[in-house]
């Protein structure tokens, strides 16, 4: 993956990478608590890479992800992206799931079938979330297994790090407190 560049900076979430080529961001590395830990990871699915000052449009982006750690409501769908190197498959679960807005969830059956794919595709929307080259501004963390369970994720941190993300984002999984107690 030549001519990739990358930026490590901190948000309150802690320390995030994003790659780039001159054709969009090609990676981008969900929150770790070091610095040479998010570039440990990021490194290792770019290969070599530059790091380098982020031109206006990767800054852009990079304030954007703060913002969304410190808790504001970010739409990342118009954000431009490099996925040259995923299947077509891929892609389009990729794109629908660029659909799902902030506070909302979906499923993998839900994304196959709203692609006309058979019940068995919702294995194929699990495999692209845990591919996703680009988590959060491709929001996996979204994507909910069925029965609205929360399902795997890939990234630092696990299951914990993704219901972190959909609670800042309002979404709440547990069931809700009884709204009256019981007299015994």
């Amino acid at each position: 993956m030549a001519g990739h560049r990358y930026a490590i900076f901190e948000t309150a979430g802690g320390f995030c990478g994003i790659a780039w080529n001159d054709a969009g961001i090609t990676r981008f590395q969900l929150p770790t608590s070091s610095e040479l830990s998010t570039e440990h990871l990021l490194l290792r699915r770019i290969g070599d890479g530059q790091k380098s000052p982020p031109p206006v449009e990767i800054g852009e982006t990079i304030a954007l992800v703060k913002r969304y750690f410190a808790g504001e409501r970010i739409d990342f769908s118009d954000i431009r992206l490099d996925l040259a190197g995923q299947d077509e498959v891929f892609r389009n679960i990729y794109a629908a799931a660029r659909r799902i807005g902030w506070g909302h969830t979906s499923t993998y059956g839900t994304i196959a079938r709203e692609l006309g794919l058979g019940p068995e595709a919702a294995r194929d929307v699990g495999q692209a979330m845990a591919k996703n080259p680009v988590a959060l501004i491709i929001p996996c963390h979204r994507v909910l297994a069925a029965g609205g369970k929360l399902g795997g994720f890939s990234a630092p941190g696990g299951s914990t790090s993704k219901q972190r993300m959909l609670e800042l984002e309002g979404v709440r999984l547990t069931p809700p407190e009884p709204a009256q107690q019981s007299l015994f």
